[in-house]
Parts: structure tokens; sequence; C-alpha cells
């Protein structure tokens, strides 16, 4: 029997495929405005100014495809899955839809290695249980200072279990200190569990030295891709992770987290679940009743990021694409990161800015001398310009450059949306405001 009415493709053809045709290998300012038209919160105006959002990292923006594939499951398919009735059979299709799409997204060898959740910090914790059954007393894990607190907390935790937890140390320029880890590797390290990327400082770690690492050491290693997966396209076969999280409303879809397991290690594993769950990967990990509509979204948002890129494939379309947003989001983040660090009073944290993509995203975390962060991003904020300002859970790396008790720093992100005029206004108006 065929379900009716709610295949993603009846609901999430993009709008910008009808009004132009990306046929450059880097996106143009013109291209971007008109891209801008995708997304309905960019036309806001408040106390008459278009906003101008910079808060990406925290969440981005929504297209109109993604917003009309959830609201679109509403309207014609709102069941549970597993009936044998049609819009439960169409529940079905949209779960293993998803599935497919994050496949293709990741890079995976197929869509049983990909688990659906709430959220990836709910994820991880319910995948630390899991390990925790699988390690014994003594084993050592390592996590990051660099890292967020869900791919922090979730192994603290596990202290309580009897094992031994110890911390990655930063370098003078917030970078890993690999030298040390790979002092710290030993026959008893059964996990490094650790970020591709920082949301706080834009750093990205060396995942392939990491991985190097762990192979001779025969333990697993954890990625948490959360800040990474919306600025470069991710491969994990290549990478060869063991596990890998990611959260769809960092990459232009909803609320949804994501895991991905090697194949066959979700098997091995004995996580939290009900006798009534299917006991299967990916399903095994999966706890109550998904978020039906919202995973209808993650599928959109990954068609709408296929169709910025080329090839016979979506996964050749989705690389391809998420090169060309790469690059245009680097040229934003560099300029940003150059003009920022020449207002005088102003102190960029991390390392300078690479001369080419790849090592950086455009994420940049500041302070000035002068004034608190909070009283940066409100003084913005009443200009239109929409930043962060704290820790953004990245807690432990704030509290090591001794700013935990200062406010934290200024946070602004590039996105698929940013203009580059958009960087000039935020770059005068902090200047106006370092006067």
């Amino acid at each position: 029997m065929e379900a009716q009415g709610i295949m993603v493709s009846d609901n999430c053809q993009s709008l910008h495929t009808e009004r132009y045709t990306l046929n450059m290998s880097e996106l143009t300012e013109a291209q971007v405005d008109d891209i801008r038209r995708d997304f309905p919160s960019l036309q806001r105006q408040w106390e008459g100014k278009t906003l101008k959002f910079f808060d990406g990292p925290g969440g981005s923006q929504v297209p109109e495809s993604v917003i009309s594939a959830v609201s679109g499951y509403y309207r014609k398919s709102n069941s549970n899955s597993h009936g044998l009735f049609v819009t439960s059979r169409e529940t079905d299709e949209v779960l293993a839809q998803a599935r497919t799409a994050m496949t293709d997204f990741l890079g995976a060898p197929g869509p049983e290695t990909i688990s659906l959740g709430a959220n990836m910090t709910t994820l991880n914790y319910s995948l630390s249980h899991a390990l925790a059954r699988k390690f014994s007393k003594g084993d050592e894990i390592l996590i990051t200072a660099l890292d967020h607190e869900a791919n922090r907390g979730p192994w603290l935790g596990l202290r309580e279990c009897g094992f031994t937890v110890r911390e990655i140390p930063l370098d003078a320029e917030c970078r890993l200190d690999y030298e040390a880890l790979e002092k710290m590797m030993s026959p008893r390290t059964r996990l490094v569990a650790v970020g591709w990327a920082s949301n706080a400082l834009g750093i990205v770690n060396d995942i392939a030295r990491i991985r190097d690492l762990t192979r001779k050491a025969g333990s697993l290693m954890l990625v948490d891709a959360v800040h990474y997966a919306p600025h470069y396209a991710i491969d994990v076969a290549a990478a060869d992770v063991d596990f890998l999280l990611c959260s769809a409303y960092k990459f232009y879809g909803p609320h949804v987290g994501i895991l991905y397991s090697r194949p066959g290690l979700l098997d091995s594993l004995d996580p939290d679940r009900l006798k009534t769950q299917d006991q299967q990967a990916p399903f095994r990990i999966e706890t109550g009743t998904l978020n039906h509509a919202a995973i209808t979204g993650v599928t959109a948002a990954v068609e709408y990021l296929a169709e910025f890129g080329e090839g016979t494939s979506r996964r050749e379309k989705l690389v391809s694409g998420m090169d060309r947003i790469s690059k245009w989001e680097f040229s934003l983040g560099r300029k940003f990161f150059e003009t920022l660090g020449r207002i005088p009073g102003i102190e960029i944290y991390g390392p300078d800015y690479p001369s080419e993509p790849g090592w950086r995203t455009p994420t940049v975390g500041f302070r000035h001398n002068r004034s608190e962060p909070a009283e940066i991003c409100e003084y913005l904020g009443e200009k239109g310009f929409l930043l962060w300002d704290g820790d953004f859970y990245a807690a432990r790396v704030i509290e090591l450059l001794g700013l935990a008790d200062r406010g934290g720093v200024v946070r602004a992100g590039m996105s698929l949306y940013t203009l580059e005029k958009e960087v000039d206004g935020l770059l005068a108006a902090v200047a106006e405001l370092a006067e």
C-alpha cells in the first residue's frame, strides 16, 4: 500500500530553485540576497529595523520549505507509527526518509546507522549509560576542555560508576594539546569524546589525528559535530568515527538530535530502553515516541542544502553544496575576524583565522576592554544585530580563559544567509561602541 500525502517531496520543494540558478563555484552577495527570501524570519522588522541574525551558532533560521514540511505533516498525517492504516504508514515513511536523508548528509553506510532523538544531549546521555555497562571500573574516558557541556557532562557523570575521566588540555591559543593527548592515551583508554569544532571559539579540531591515536590504543572515538555540521560536509566513513552526534536545528532544520553509530556497534551495547522497543539498531537507543513532525523537517533541511550543489546523487549534491556554503561563510568570517581585530580595545579569543577553509568555522568569540559582553549584546540588539553573550555551554574553556565570572564572551556567527553588508554594519556598530 502506498502512503499518500506526506512524502517529503510533496511538502519541501525549495522556493529558491524557481527564482535563480546556482551556476557558479562560489556564492555571491546577490545570490545570497535572493536566497534570503527562502527564510521568512529574515524579513522581520522590529522597531523599524530589519533584524540581522548573527546568532546561528545557537540555532539557525529555518527556510519556508522546512516550515511547510513540518506543518504539512500535521495537516495530513499526524499519527503514531507502526499502524496498519494510511496515516500511520505515512509516519513510518517519514522516519525512513529522515534516516536515508541523514545517511546522505553524513556519508554513512546506511540508514540502519542513524538513530533519532529529542536532542544531542539526550542521545549522548543514553549512549553514556550504555557504554558504562560495557566498560569496567578503572577504565578511562578522555574529554576535552574545549567542548560543549553536552559532550562533557554525560561522561563526567560516569565517575560515580568507578570510571576515570580525564581532560585533554589546551595550548596557549585554546587549541587541543595533541602532544598531551598522545601521552594520555593508554591501554585503559576506552573512549575519547571530542567536539569536531568549538561552538564558542570556532576552532576545528584535528579529528584524523585523534582517530589515529585511538586506533593505536584500541579505544572508541565519539565526535560531537553539532557546531561543525552546519559549515562543512561530513564523511563519517572517511573519518572512521565510532559515534557522531549532531542537531538538525543548527543546519536549518527543527530541534531533532541525530546519532550515527558505526555498523554493528549499537547492537553490541545495552542502552536504557523499554522491552517493547525495537531491539535492533538504529531503534535500540530511541526511547518513547519521536517527534514525527520535526523529523519530517530534518529531511526537508537536508534536501534544501542539497539544492546548493551539483551531482547525480543527493550525497554528491550535499558535498558540493556544503563546499559552496563553506566558502561563502569562510570569506565573511575572515573579513569579520581581521577587521574586528583592528578595533581598539577588542580582544579575540583563539588562534588567528586560517588562509583556507577547514580549520575554523565562521564563529568568533570576543570582548571589549570597557564593556561587558551582556552590555555589548544589548547595545547591538537595539540596533537590530542579534548576537549571544556568555559561555554558550562551553563553560570549561571560558573558565580556563578566566572569563567565567566576567560574563564570558560575545559570539558572532556567520551563516548561509549572512550578507557582507550585514557584516560591515556589525563591524561599524562595534567600532562605534568602542569609541
